[in-house]
């Protein structure tokens, strides 16, 4: 999750040359390989290697790990740019789908006592990953799928928005102080929209890692899975949960905000919704849950706010498009 200054009127601010200068640096990328589902909707998708990654990830570099909200800023201000003055593109509306999550398995000798504001939750946890040749943290959640192996996360938190994709990622369920009580899962392949990962569409920020088995088991099997729903109603009551690291908070416990959702003032174009809440970087990618519990269906995550004293986190409209990004993760 970013927190950045208010674009309104910065963009505005900004000279034509300037913005053409950003667009066309923008459009060099490469463009990411890509998938189609049956619905024609275009999909990136990247094979990650494992190599190494989880014993990269000591206790001492996922506290040192920065936010992905600097990662976030970035996208957030290219993202703006390139859709200056442009109307929102809405996406066609789509039928309401919910997919039942799984429950975890019994707990067997792990200790799970803490001081923090939230009961640790199985299915949610860290994500930490080198990018740029910098580790960052962000957060996620295990989501129910056909493998039984895949986390949901913001966009920021797996490809630049536009540019390469992470490397050493992990997933570490219900992280606590440093620990790593599930074990550490490392990604095989990361998926994410194309209108993200060639665009930095903000519309969009949203993605998939599917990650490996850990000591022969599958990652649902271990921590469950959280349902989740499609092209649901805007203006739904959430409760989002993330691991804020930047001050006043620090990474080490889990954290949440409830509130009913309303439309971004500032940057329709994204068509993004908004709850009260303050947390802040490294709160990225943290789920939101229609209702006010951990167990509801998952219905979008932690992705931006404005000014380093934001009383209102942002997340993308889970719609058909993200849908599609879903479905190829869950089914590979």
């Amino acid at each position: 999750m970013t927190k950045t200054k208010t674009l309104a009127t910065s963009l505005l601010s900004l000279s034509a040359a300037a913005i053409l200068a950003l667009v066309g640096t923008t459009s060099a990328n490469a463009a990411p390989a890509k998938d189609t589902d049956s619905n024609g909707a275009a999909v990136s998708r990247h094979v990650a290697s494992d190599n190494g990654a989880a014993d990269y990830w000591t206790p001492e570099r996922m506290k040192s790990a920065k936010s992905g909200d600097v990662l976030a800023s970035k996208a957030l201000q290219r993202s703006g740019l390139l859709n200056l003055g442009k109307a929102p593109v809405a996406e066609a509306p789509g039928a309401v789908t919910s997919i039942e999550g799984q429950q975890a398995a019994a707990d067997k000798n792990i200790n799970l006592k803490v001081n923090q504001s939230e009961t640790p939750v199985k299915h949610i946890g860290k994500i930490f990953f080198t990018l740029g040749g910098s580790n960052y943290v962000c957060s996620g959640n295990s989501v129910t799928a056909a493998n039984k192996s895949t986390v949901s996360t913001a966009g920021h938190c797996v490809n630049e928005g536009p540019g390469a994709y992470a490397t050493n990622l992990v997933f570490v369920p219900a992280y606590m102080n440093g620990s790593a009580p599930y074990g550490k899962w490392t990604a095989k392949a990361l998926y994410s929209p194309t209108q993200w990962a060639s665009n930095g569409n903000m519309q969009y920020d949203t993605a998939f890692a599917v990650v490996n088995t850990l000591n022969g088991k599958r990652l649902a099997d271990v921590v469950g899975s959280s349902g989740v729903q499609f092209n649901a109603a805007r203006g739904l009551s959430y409760k989002s949960f993330g691991y804020p690291a930047a001050a006043p908070f620090n990474g080490e416990s889990l954290k949440s905000c409830s509130g009913t959702a309303t439309n971004d003032p500032y940057n329709p174009q994204f068509l993004t919704q908004g709850i009260p809440c303050n947390m802040t970087g490294g709160s990225s990618g943290g789920p939101w849950f229609i209702g006010n519990s951990s167990s509801g269906y998952q219905n979008s995550v932690n992705s931006y706010g404005y000014g380093s004293n934001s009383s209102t986190m942002y997340g993308p409209y889970w719609g058909s498009v993200i849908q599609s990004t879903y479905t190829a993760a869950a089914a590979s």
